[in-house]
């Protein structure tokens, strides 16, 4: 099997890729919403700039963000579990709502804000590899309102593709793609959109500026794995020290605390003494 340099988990690859034919990103995001691509009136990229001197910048972060038929969305890609996945997402999500609203509006006019995050691990223990989470009361599932959206896509629970009545599965599948077999499999099966999706991938990869972005992209993560590491290393030296330190806390305590009963020992002792010379005196 040949396998593939870049994959469309990339987050350089998977933004320019959308950037630049954003029919694609309206079809993906229609599949993902479950509506038709022709009910979308509104539909605009909000960051398709990538700066360079972002990219280079450790912990940047390469998202689509969207408003669509006056919706916020937010679409990520991402590849590791780096821990607190659920709660960044709520934050981003979070941010993106109060950001909404402007001067003069009112809290009504706030707009369903959805977060859409597919990703390379596994968060739940189910074999869906689709999740939904909105604002529900807890006994009767009443919803609160419709503001609140967050969608989870666990690309290893996908299964395997048998036929093309789901095209959002192919969409995923194609972002699963580790090899060249993996883009056969899918161009063989004569869908129009993959094979532009396909297409897309093919002609953005070899790109002079992808390749370039893609370096700043390679040595901002090496700088964030470096800064994670770092700190790792620092917390156990840290933990090192304040072990000895409690340690030696501990020790001298304990120390102390030995002499502590020897002197009561000897000061009963003398006490025991005392009477004994005392008793003695009166006898002679």
């Amino acid at each position: 099997m040949t396998k593939l340099e870049y994959t469309f988990k990339n987050d350089t690859l998977f933004k320019m890729v959308f950037v630049k034919y954003p029919e694609l990103l309206k079809r993906l995001v229609a599949q993902i919403l479950r509506i038709p691509v022709a009910s979308i009136d509104q539909f605009v990229i909000t960051n398709s700039e990538m700066p360079p001197e972002s990219l280079g910048d450790k912990f940047c972060r390469l998202d689509i963000n969207l408003k669509v038929n006056g919706q916020r969305i937010d679409l990520e890609v991402q590849i590791s579990d780096e821990g607190d996945y659920t709660e960044r997402t709520l934050y981003y999500w979070a941010r993106e709502f109060s950001s909404a609203l402007s001067a003069g509006k009112e809290y009504h006019d706030l707009p369903r804000t959805i977060i859409i995050s597919i990703v390379g691990f596994k968060m739940y223990e189910c074999s869906e590899f689709h999740s939904e989470f909105q604002a529900l009361e807890v006994t009767r599932h009443t919803p609160l309102n419709d503001k609140l959206c967050l969608h989870y896509f666990e690309l290893p629970k996908l299964p395997e593709i048998e036929g093309t009545e789901d095209e959002l599965n192919l969409w995923l599948a194609l972002f699963n793609a580790e090899t060249e077999e993996d883009l056969a499999k899918l161009e063989e099966l004569g869908v129009p959109v993959m094979a532009q999706a396909i297409g897309a991938y093919r002609e953005v990869v070899v790109t002079d500026e992808f390749k370039t972005l893609e370096r700043m992209r390679e040595d901002a993560r090496h700088n964030e794995a470096s800064a994670l590491g770092h700190a790792r290393r620092e917390g156990i030296r840290e933990g090192i020290r304040e072990g000895i330190r409690e340690g030696i806390l501990e020790g001298e305590k304990a120390e102390r605390e030995k002499w502590q009963g020897v002197a009561s020992e000897n000061e009963s002792l003398r006490a025991q003494i005392a009477e004994l010379r005392a008793q003695m005196s009166k006898k002679e």
